[in-house]
């Protein structure tokens, strides 16, 4: 960071300068190329904001994770833009963004009869700065506008009804945008956004009107990449193009991925509060991820992923074990929501010998390590970025999307509700072998989206790499045990026989306390051929507490095949076939049968049968950036319940990595 700063500084004062020959008498002197910011750009923005919505709209406290929750909370998004440069060095310019908040922040949420947030807020400004070489002060100012929610909630705090309301106004703001290199630039800048007064007529419920007028602050970081061009209308520039070298010592990575999802209607002769819905059912997932990466010293890294996620899976993600998009998270908005999920610091001690080559990637900076190493990893991650991984059913974005393929099923690894947790992961690694052990916050509850250390989970696997017929191959082996606030199912179906009136459902937070749940799980992985892969993994649970964090799954085997499609002269496709089988224990079988709900499923009652699952896809590569899949699974016994299924489920995925 400091060589990044440096270099900065030193840029400017070249690009404003001129270059004068070491012999006058012999060369004129000419001046180098000026740093120019004319052209398009794109780009996005993290940060955080504030404001009020008016006097009685009990505005609902977004997340500010380190910072105070207010109504917008931490804030991101996208924008882009246009910059033209004049002679005497004004930048005039146009932007438009659209910035979208965090979601809700629980622990600090008090039910009212009603709430309301800001789904989105958006701008279109005028920009106009002075170029410093590659540095640039601007001001900036336009319209802006928005939309509101009202939502209605029982006396229990669930939401009734709701209804929505757009917003008009104004911005003004000013920032300072940098070169930091290659086509890359960052800004930091501070708006002020006045949104036109809605009200709220709510006299059917007996409740006064409401007025609901925003004005919020916003403070922003932004990274912008240069995409040049001048409209036919503007003259061409006069000033040669120049930018900044690209450093090693940080990187910036994208991705993009959008799924659609769907299936037939199938046999339902009755179903219960999580169950998948009988009647044909489409929902769709949309995530946009930035990886950034900074190398702070030898062996010192820190990283930074910021996330905007939109969608629902099938029936708000519920009905099903082995749910069919790995994108669908448990806590899905109808509008796009922001969350830090990656912030983590990784040190690197090696050994010294044989060394390998890193590549440049999401999350890892290009260099090269010693192969004998320690890595230790502070922060907030998932856990599968570090356990649990195979080269051929892993990502959802990929390859595999059934939560039973790309996972350990019955591994309840510590997550919240989008499948990030905080905690601390050590590496040992040595060229034939690697151990690893992980200790993370689990959920306050089932199904929470706060973590806490008052419990906590852990994790420790042993990876071994192996050559059979010089074709490579991992076998790994994992053991866990979380410590949660979790509801036994004998406690709760003891205290359902001695009172049969009560709603077993009602008996379980009353009987939660500190209990632990273990298990284990195998991972292999073996190439046969060129291209082609097989995988398979085992992973069982004790089976006696309620599932804190994953799915409905005590047991699970998977296994299936991969390959490469170099063999019909598309070399960047991939096909994939694979199967899985989900089971519960004896004592979560009873408490479904009595119509308990689980963490995804609950039909009210049930017939058991394991759950089955066959799925296949194929990857198809448009160009080096995306790639659009066609998925089909087929799922006998969803839900473990013979009376309902089988279900056929078709997907459609567009991803993109950059």
């Amino acid at each position: 960071m400091k060589r990044t700063l440096a270099g900065l500084a030193l840029g400017a004062l070249t690009w404003n300068g001129a270059a004068v020959a070491a012999d006058l008498r012999l060369k004129a002197p000419r001046a180098q190329p000026a740093y120019d910011w004319s052209g398009f750009y794109l780009g996005g923005h993290f940060g955080y904001g504030g404001g009020t919505f008016g006097p009685g709209t009990n505005a609902l406290p977004a997340q500010g994770v380190v910072l105070p929750p207010t109504p917008t909370g931490l804030i991101g998004g996208y924008q882009i833009g246009y910059n033209w440069q004049l002679a005497n060095r004004l930048v005039l310019g146009v932007e438009a963004d659209a910035s979208f908040i965090s979601p809700v922040d629980q622990a600090k949420l008090t039910p009212a009869a009603f709430d309301t947030t800001l789904n989105y807020f958006a701008t279109a400004r005028g920009r106009i700065g002075y170029a410093f070489g590659a540095l640039m002060p601007y001001a900036t100012g336009g319209m802006a506008w928005g939309r509101s929610k009202l939502t209605l909630n029982d006396a229990d705090g669930a939401a009734i009804s709701s209804a929505s309301r757009d917003h008009l106004g104004w911005t003004a703001g000013a920032g300072v945008e940098f070169a930091v290199g290659g086509n890359w630039t960052a800004k930091v800048e501070y708006a002020y956004l006045d949104l036109m007064r809605q009200g709220y007529d709510l006299a059917g419920s007996g409740l006064p009107n409401v007025a609901v007028d925003p004005t919020i602050h916003t403070l922003k970081v932004g990274l912008n990449y240069r995409l040049g061009g001048t409209p036919p209308w503007l003259p061409s520039q006069p000033i040669a193009r120049a930018s900044l070298p690209q450093s090693t010592d940080w990187n910036i990575h994208a991705q993009t991925t959008a799924i659609a999802t769907g299936y037939p209607g199938f046999r339902s002769p009755y179903q219960g509060t999580n169950s998948l819905t009988g009647g044909a059912q489409a929902r769709e997932t949309f995530t946009t991820t930035a990886f950034l990466g900074f190398r702070l010293w030898q062996g010192g890294e820190f990283y930074f992923n910021p996330e905007l996620a939109q969608g629902f899976g099938f029936d708000g993600t519920l009905g099903l074990a082995g749910f069919p998009n790995g994108e669908a998270q448990k806590a899905g908005g109808t509008y796009p929501k922001i969350r830090p999920q990656r912030y983590f610091f990784r040190q690197t001690l090696g050994f010294g010998g044989e060394q390998e080559d890193v590549a440049d990637a999401a999350n890892q900076l290009a260099g090269k390590r010693d192969i004998d190493r320690i890595t230790l990893t502070v922060g907030r991650f998932a856990v599968g970025d570090f356990f649990d991984n195979n080269s051929y059913a892993k990502d959802p974005r990929a390859d595999f999307m059934n939560w039973a393929m790309w996972s350990s099923g019955a591994y309840d690894f510590p997550a919240d509700l989008p499948g990030f947790t905080r905690g601390a992961v050590v590496e040992l690694n040595r060229k034939d072998w690697a151990l690893r052990a992980g200790l993370f916050q689990v959920p306050s509850a089932p199904n929470s989206d706060i973590l806490t250390f008052n419990t906590g989970g852990t994790v420790v696997e042993f990876e071994e790499r192996h050559q059979i017929f010089d074709q490579p191959g991992k076998l790994r082996l994992g053991l866990f045990a979380n410590r949660g606030n979790t509801a036994n199912y004998r406690s709760a179906l003891a205290t359902l026989a001695a009172d049969p009136t009560l709603d077993i459902n009602q008996i379980v937070p009353g009987i939660r306390s500190d209990n632990l749940k273990y298990g284990f799980y195998l991972n292999g992985e073996q190439q046969i051929a060129t291209d082609i892969g097989l995988f398979g993994r085992y992973s069982w649970n004790d089976g006696q507490n309620e599932i804190l964090s994953f799915t409905d799954i005590d047991r699970s085997v998977s296994a299936g095949v991969s390959i490469k499609g170099s063999r019909w002269g598309r070399t960047n496709d991939t096909i994939g076939l694979g199967g899985a089988i989900n089971g519960l224990s004896a004592a979560h079988r009873d408490f479904l049968a009595a119509g308990g709900n689980g963490l995804l499923i609950g039909d009210g009652r049930l017939t058991y049968g394991t759950e089955r699952i066959l799925e296949s896809y194929y990857a198809y590569a448009i160009d080096k950036n995306f790639t659009l899949t066609g998925d089909y699974q087929l799922i006998v016994n969803p839900a473990y319940n013979r009376d309902r299924g089988p279900v056929s489920v078709f997907s459609g995925r567009l991803h993109g990595e950059f």
